[in-house]
């Protein structure tokens, strides 16, 4: 199980590689690596599991934060009421974004990192909607259309296989303005 220790924090060399293309059918290592990375988010979004192993919550996951530079990210998406289904829950193997939305969205209160321990403020523009493609741990293709929150959060992941952190997308002369039309997320 991985820990707030095993998270790899910012500064570290690997959080800025673009990570390698995992292949098919998976190792048993990266099938271990892909199930300890949905497992550190579903403890994460237990309350009480959180607090007893001091973990921060998280709703996206990718081996670079954990030392490993493989094109792997687990993402979980918690559902909208309570004991729903997740809005999206999988382990995402080599994503590719095939088509984005001319629009952007952005969270009111800005992004964090499992990897960034000190808070950046500022607004990260993103598309509002994508169309994701990825294999999952069995070596099944999908193919989904994500919008608002759920299509942040898989940037967020997908950036970090590319080697770009959240606050790289933050306009540094002013952080609080999003590009003209940006739809904005509580």
């Amino acid at each position: 199980m991985f820990l707030m220790k095993d998270i790899t924090r910012d500064g570290n060399p690997v959080l800025r590689k673009r990570a390698a293309k995992v292949e098919f059918p998976l190792s048993a290592e990266d099938r271990e690596l892909a199930r300890q990375l949905m497992e550190y988010l579903e403890i994460s979004q237990d309350e009480e599991l959180c607090k007893k192993y001091g973990l921060r919550a998280g709703v996206g996951l990718a081996a670079p934060q954990v030392g490993v530079s493989k094109q792997m990210a687990s993402v979980l998406v918690p559902a909208e009421e309570e004991g729903g289904k997740p809005v999206f829950k999988d382990v995402i193997i080599n994503p590719v974004i095939v088509s984005e939305s001319v629009q952007y969205g952005a969270l009111t209160e800005g992004e964090g990192c499992l990897s960034v321990d000190e808070d950046v403020p500022g607004y990260v523009p993103r598309h509002d909607r994508i169309t994701l493609k990825y294999t999952d741990v069995d070596g099944n293709d999908h193919t989904v259309r994500l919008k608002h929150y759920p299509a942040i959060v898989c940037q967020h992941e997908i950036d970090h296989l590319k080697g770009i952190l959240f606050y790289d997308h933050i306009n540094k002369d002013a952080p609080f303005e999003a590009p003209e039309g940006t739809v904005m997320f509580s």
